[in-house]
Order: C-alpha cells, then sequence, then structure tokens
C-alpha cells in the first residue's frame, strides 16, 4: 500500500527530506568562490548536474541564499571541484553554517591552488577542478539554479587512464538521505544497445 503526499499541504521540510531521500545518489559539486572583498568560500551543492556539452555548461542550485549564490552574483566566477572519498570529513565541514567573511578553506584546513582561467582558488587535493564563468541563474521558489560556463578543466593525471578520468581512482562521495554518503561501490559496464529496424 502507497501512502499519497500532496506537496502544497505537506510542511517544506517534509518534502525537502522526502525528495533528497529519494533522489539518489546525488553528485556533490564542491563549490569554491571568491567574495568581492576577497574571502574565499568553500561549499558541498548535492543538487548538481551538466546542463550542455556544447558548450560546455554545468549547473549546481542553492537552497536558499548562500555564500556561494552571493559570491558569484558579485564575481561572476566559481570552480567545482570534485569531492573525493579521501577528503569526506572536511567536505562535511565546508558545510558549516560559518558567518558571511568567514573561509571554509582556512577554518576546516582545505589546502587552496589558484585558478588557472579565474581569479576563484581550487581545491588542491580535489582530482578534477572544473573552472566556471557564471553563464546564467534561474530563480525558482526558495533557491537559485546557478549555470556555469567551463572555460577551464584541471585533471590531475595520476587519476587519468588513457587520458580519461578513471572512477576507481577518483572515489567520487554522493549524498544520500538524511545525514547519508555514498561510497563508490560497486562499477557496472554495459554498452548501450543501438536500435536495428
Amino acid at each position: 500500500m502507497r501512502i499519497d503526499v500532496d506537496p502544497a499541504l505537506t510542511d517544506p521540510t517534509a518534502v525537502y527530506r522526502l525528495l533528497t531521500a529519494t533522489v539518489v545518489p546525488r553528485p556533490i559539486a564542491w563549490v569554491s568562490t571568491r567574495s568581492a572583498d576577497g574571502t574565499d568560500n568553500l561549499a558541498p551543492h548535492s543538487f548538481f548536474t551538466i546542463a550542455s556539452v556544447a558548450p560546455p555548461v554545468v549547473q549546481f542550485t542553492s537552497v536558499g541564499r548562500k555564500d556561494s549564490l552571493r559570491n558569484v552574483e558579485e564575481t561572476g566566477e566559481f570552480v567545482v571541484n570534485l569531492a573525493p572519498e579521501g577528503l569526506f570529513e572536511q567536505i562535511n565541514a565546508t558545510a558549516t553554517n560559518f558567518p558571511r567573511g568567514t573561509s571554509e578553506f582556512d577554518a576546516c584546513g582545505v589546502e587552496r591552488e589558484p585558478g588557472h582561467r579565474v581569479k576563484v582558488p581550487r581545491v588542491a587535493a580535489s582530482p578534477v577542478a572544473l573552472e566556471c564563468e557564471l553563464h546564467s541563474t534561474l530563480r525558482i521558489g526558495d533557491s537559485t539554479v546557478v549555470f556555469g560556463r567551463v572555460v577551464h578543466v584541471a585533471v590531475d593525471e595520476a587519476y587519468l587512464t588513457d587520458g580519461h578520468p578513471e572512477i576507481t581512482r577518483m572515489r567520487p562521495l554522493t549524498r544520500l538521505g538524511k545525514n547519508e554518503w555514498g561510497t563508490l561501490g560497486d562499477v557496472r559496464e554495459l554498452a548501450r544497445v543501438p536500435y536495428r529496424g
């Protein structure tokens, strides 16, 4: 027997919990930004995906008006750093609701490295960094979708096999429901079936 839920008649927090426990696993955009006054920010966002390939555009969603969103609006730049399993505790720590003006890089002991095409720093220990310039934003309800045009990709060669990022080396984390996180687990290969009509 199913339980029916009408989002219009349900507390928004309950709807959030239901959605985030159902739409899983969610990849994590570990977004670094810099405020107009030069403070570096770093925060994980689990509403994240690719929006376009030509041009290359990625998107993440800020639920509410978080520092990541404000900084992107001020400077027009951000970096999406891959969130690997080995940095699990630092990634979680950067989700702390620090006061504006606090750098999560410093507060959580995350090493920076300079961006190549943007002024925003990258996470030095992240296997892959996508440097982005703001393409556009879209306000939907209590959230804002941020679209960033990827202008540079930096990949640590130790994570490549035949020039391609190797998933079992990168070991990206994902978010699940509640306080649950997902690790890579089993990797299965299956080619798409071509249509032969």
